[in-house]
């Protein structure tokens, strides 16, 4: 029995600690069982709401955090799950669009903490980490109670603990590399892990994929009959101009238009993710009438996404982005060539060591002037002095500084980025990127946390 586990706790780094002290959320043991036994125990309080579940590669975040604001501004109560978190574990599990306060955090973990040891004894593997906070969200939200859950998969699909609700409408994010020692080798292999989310009589909502992965997914709906709409056939971005503090876009839905829409976040792929979240939404509310404009710009207009293209200080502009792998490098890579008119770029990068830094650093070296090697506090964290022999190699022995320390190589960065204009008129910029990891260290030592 894990007895920090079956203890109650007082403080929120108590609870913490106590989850933390389980299998980690990398140690994985491919199963269902254990969370079905937890939940159960718990009064499966995952069937006391209806739900929308997300998957895919990139983008879950924040389309996930824009499906909860068009729901909340239909007036419904929400719970969203998401992971990882940026700064702080509750982060997590979140209410009507806020996080657990740290009283309703070690609230929720007590309220399951009892079951937690009992299916350590039951089963063959006590429950990770992972499982734990999962049972504690699907709890909370019951408990609130929420109208509709908002369900972030921590990895994969079929087998992810999340999986244990049997959602409303499914949504599938772009597909690409990521995790291949765990989900499959190819694309192909990571959508049909990913397609295991759509269950019988669901609404199938897919982001534009590509021939190899769309087969896969729509195979996967016909076999359990669920209905699916497609990006760029059934909805999607009609148009879309860069603004201030973010872009102004034109969404067809898929049951209406809407135009001039403020979104204040950057990048194509943004807007991309606002026409999946608000299908989605359409999708869960049923019917053939429209949202309504005055819903979908109110939601829209209030959206976040924290470490996503968040700009979190000036002189000289800092950018944090979470990008870690090649497809989110390439987006993150597009949207500062769309959105932004920084000169120089220079980059702080830190990575996971069982991510592929080349790909990713490949991605990003047109966007960069030069790069700032580092790594996070983590034990899973790449060593700086191993991926500065990748990045010598994509960028050149020039444009590459390895400085260990995160906050130094921040302020290594900052001051490369205010003296290598080419001109009195140029605006250098910072951007720190990687890993999750990495971007929520560097914005606790910013002060981004609002």
């Amino acid at each position: 029995m894990n007895d920090a586990v079956a203890r109650p706790a007082e403080t929120f780094e108590e609870a913490e600690d106590a989850l933390l002290s389980r299998w980690p959320e990398t140690r994985l043991e491919p199963s269902l069982d254990r969370i079905r036994a937890f939940v159960e125990l718990l009064g499966d309080p995952q069937r006391a709401y209806r739900s929308i579940h997300l998957t895919g590669t990139n983008g879950k975040t924040s389309t996930s955090r824009m499906i909860d604001g068009l729901l909340r501004a239909l007036d419904l109560r929400t719970g969203r799950f998401t992971s990882p978190h940026v700064e702080r574990m509750s982060e997590r599990i979140s209410v009507d669009g806020e996080p657990l306060d740290d009283e309703a955090f070690v609230r929720a973990f007590n309220d399951v903490a009892p079951y937690t040891h009992m299916v350590d004894e039951q089963e063959s593997h006590p429950l990770s980490f992972f499982e734990a906070i999962v049972g504690m969200a699907y709890a909370a939200f019951a408990d609130a109670p929420v109208d509709v859950a908002v369900v972030e998969v921590g990895m994969g699909g079929s087998w992810d603990a999340t999986n244990v609700i049997d959602a409303d409408v499914a949504v599938i994010t772009p597909i690409a590399m990521d995790h291949a020692n765990y989900l499959g080798g190819t694309p192909e292999e990571i959508a049909l892990e990913k397609s295991g989310i759509i269950k019988a009589g669901a609404a199938v909502v897919v982001a534009q994929q590509t021939p190899e992965v769309m087969a896969v997914l729509t195979q996967r709906a016909v076999e359990v009959g669920a209905r699916i709409v497609v990006e760029g056939v059934d909805f999607g971005v009609v148009s879309r101009t860069p603004a201030v503090g973010g872009q102004v876009v034109g969404l067809r839905g898929l049951r209406g238009g809407y135009d001039e829409v403020f979104l204040p976040l950057y990048g194509a792929h943004q807007a991309q993710n606002a026409a999946v979240a608000l299908a989605a939404v359409e999708a869960f509310v049923g019917g053939d009438e429209p949202l309504g404009g005055d819903v979908v710009g109110k939601a829209f207009t209030e959206a976040t996404s924290p470490g996503r293209l968040e700009v979190v200080r000036r002189s000289p502009t800092i950018v944090l982005d979470a990008a870690h792998n090649p497809a989110g490098a390439e987006a993150l890579a597009a949207a500062l060539d769309d959105s932004f008119n920084f000169d120089p770029v220079v980059g702080v990068v830190g990575v996971m060591a069982d991510k592929d830094a080349e790909g990713l650093l490949s991605a990003l070296e047109p966007a960069l002037s030069s790069i700032v090697v580092t790594q996070s506090s983590t034990a899973r964290a790449m060593r700086a002095e191993q991926l500065a022999e990748t990045a010598r190699e994509v960028f050149g022995e020039d444009r590459v500084s390895v400085v260990p320390r995160l906050a130094d190589a921040i302020d290594a960065a900052a001051a490369l980025a205010e003296s290598d204009g080419s001109d009195a008129l140029s605006s250098g910029a910072v951007l720190v990127t990687g890993s999750v990891v990495t971007v929520g260290e560097a914005r606790n030592l910013l002060g981004g946390r609002k």
